[in-house]
Order: C-alpha cells, then sequence, then structure tokens
C-alpha cells in the first residue's frame, strides 16, 4: 500500500507538471524572425548559436539566432572602440544590461559608453549590424527622392573644389548651398543655393521629390544658372532606382530639351555600396550621354564615393574621367 501512495504520487506530480507546461502562457514564447515570421512554442533547449522550439503548427523547430530579430534594438558603443548590438533588458543611472545574441546578458557601465543609437529593422542583416547610408537621399551628385528629416544635415566634397552642405528644416523639405572656391586662382566664383522636396508615397518602397539648384557665378555679368527638377524613386535607402527631369537654365535662356536621369543604388555588404549616375543631355542638334559607374564606401559615419564617369558621344567613348568625393553628415543623424 505504501509502494502505491508513493507511485500515485509521483503520477500526480507527473500529471500536475505536465498540464502545467500545456497550460502556463509563462512557458510559450514568440520569437520573430529577420524575414518577418513569426513562430510561438516552447523552447526545449538552447545553444549559444540556436534555439529548439517546440511549436504547436510545425512540431520542433530549430532556429538559428543569427535569424532572430531582435526588437527595440540599440548599437552602443563603448570608448575602447568596440561596439554591442542587443536590446536593453535593465538600465539605471550607473549601468546598462544589454541581451546580445552572441555573449547572451552583458553589463556595461554608463561611464564607459561613447554613443547609444537605435537600429531600426532595415539595418539588420543576418543578425549582425549594417551601418545607415551616410547619404541616403543621393547618388554621386544627383538627389533621389527620399529626403533628409528635420534636423539631419551633411556637407559633401567633390574634387576639394566642390563645396556643399544641406540640412532638413522639416521632415520633407530639406534647404542647403555652396561654393566652387576658384576665387583661390583669380578666376570667377561660383554660388549656389538649393531647395528640396521629398514626399514618401508609400514608405520605404516609393518617393516623389522635386527641387531647384539656383546660383550666379561672381566676377562675370549676367551669369545666373540653375535646374528645376521632378523625380520618382523605387526602393528602399538601400537599394532603390530614380527617375528624373529637369530643365536648366543659363545666362536668362532655358535649355531647349529636358536633361533625363537615371540612376541607381545597391548596397552589397555592411560598408559598401554600388552606384550608377546616368544623363541624356541635348542641346536640340546634339546628344551626350553620361554613365557613371562606382562606389561607396562608409567609414565610420562618412562615405567616401568613387567611380568613374563616362561620355558617349556620336563618335563613341573618348575618355573615361575619375570620381572622388566624400560625404560627413551632421545634426540628428538618424537613418533616411
Amino acid at each position: 500500500m505504501k509502494k502505491l501512495k508513493i507511485l500515485c504520487s509521483l503520477l500526480l506530480v507527473f500529471v500536475t507538471t505536465l498540464l502545467l507546461a500545456q497550460t502556463n502562457p509563462d512557458s510559450t514564447i514568440t520569437i520573430k524572425t529577420i524575414e518577418g515570421g513569426k513562430l510561438s512554442g516552447i523552447v526545449i533547449s538552447e545553444t549559444s548559436d540556436s534555439i529548439k522550439l517546440k511549436t504547436n503548427d510545425f512540431g520542433i523547430l530549430t532556429i538559428a539566432k543569427s535569424q532572430i530579430l531582435i526588437e527595440n534594438a540599440v548599437s552602443i558603443e563603448t570608448e575602447d572602440g568596440n561596439e554591442y548590438l542587443g536590446e536593453i533588458v535593465r538600465e539605471d543611472d550607473k549601468i546598462i544590461v544589454l541581451k546580445t545574441q552572441k555573449l547572451g546578458e552583458i553589463t556595461i557601465s554608463r561611464a564607459d559608453i561613447k554613443k547609444i543609437e537605435k537600429v531600426e529593422i532595415q539595418q539588420m542583416k543576418d543578425g549582425k549590424f549594417w551601418f545607415p547610408n551616410p547619404q541616403s537621399t543621393r547618388y554621386f551628385w544627383s538627389p533621389n527622392g527620399y529626403g533628409l528629416k528635420d534636423g539631419e544635415g551633411y556637407y559633401q566634397n567633390i574634387w576639394v573644389l566642390w563645396n556643399q552642405f544641406s540640412y532638413g528644416i522639416t521632415n520633407n523639405v530639406s534647404i542647403g548651398g555652396g561654393i566652387i572656391p576658384t576665387f583661390l586662382f583669380g578666376a570667377p566664383t561660383p554660388v549656389f543655393g538649393t531647395l528640396k522636396f521629398s514626399l514618401p508615397v508609400v514608405h520605404n518602397k516609393f518617393n516623389i521629390g522635386g527641387g531647384a539648384i539656383a546660383g550666379y557665378v561672381i566676377g562675370e555679368d549676367n551669369a545666373g544658372f540653375g535646374i528645376l527638377y521632378g523625380l520618382g524613386t523605387y526602393g528602399t535607402p538601400d537599394a532603390n532606382v530614380t527617375l528624373g527631369l529637369g530643365y536648366g537654365f543659363a545666362a536668362g535662356e532655358w535649355a531647349q530639351s529636358p536633361i533625363v536621369n537615371f540612376n541607381g543604388m545597391f548596397r552589397v555588404s555592411r560598408r559598401g555600396y554600388f552606384i550608377t549616375e546616368n544623363y541624356i543631355i541635348s542641346d536640340g542638334s546634339e546628344t551626350v550621354v553620361l554613365i557613371t559607374l562606382g562606389g561607396r564606401s562608409i567609414i565610420k559615419k562618412a562615405a567616401l564615393d568613387y567611380g568613374l564617369v563616362v561620355p558617349f558621344y556620336g563618335e563613341g567613348i573618348e575618355i573615361a574621367l575619375p570620381w572622388l568625393g566624400f560625404t560627413i553628415p551632421f545634426g540628428n543623424t538618424g537613418n533616411n
């Protein structure tokens, strides 16, 4: 009789534990994947690289941690140059406890933190942080349909002489200006201002924009110049194509034909892009096609652009010109 009571007690404990495991909502977790999927189940086991999950719909699944989306993720850069990606699970005025995919929970002293940035979902690729594009509103020179946000800005330099800055005064409007300091060589000096409007039609998928560049060559008579343009951009800030149309004017006269502009930008690595920027320019009697191919490398928060500009005339290719420029963001430099 005593053995029977012990056996019944053990059986009762087993059944109770089983029922609790099935009915306790705290035993079930929901995992979101980078691709946008959602899986709910009970964790059977966990390693440094994967989680084994028992689901009702798909049975037992092994999910790589590199494929699990960290919600509300942040990137923390410490004073010694290390960067950590994870979710803040606890913090006070002295420390931050960060839950990471590879290191688990780590404690970081606030005194050692140099910078904290929120990480957007589109910056996560295969469980790794991909740096934001420091110049997502432009290709080499031509703008696209994405705009600077309120408080964001950048300085752009091309071959030392071209100096331009732009600043977002709202989430849809930015202004800027620039100078080509040829006065250093005793020559007339071009100065200019810019205005750009951008409107997201479908978030992170389709944007339209337009604007103007207007300037004057100091030291010359009747030397005003500029461009009015409109464009549409399809794709994300990291991978998109743009079709644009612009009319230029100089010395008080408008161009007889529009400038047609077709560009593309594609992310190829955590710190690299492939860029192409192309123009069809005509004066009514002669047409020139400019093809620019090259790349962009992210160096810290700045962008280094490089490539070749190839003009096509009626006779074919005569020369290829190198392109070199860099962009430095400033202000509220979030991801566009």
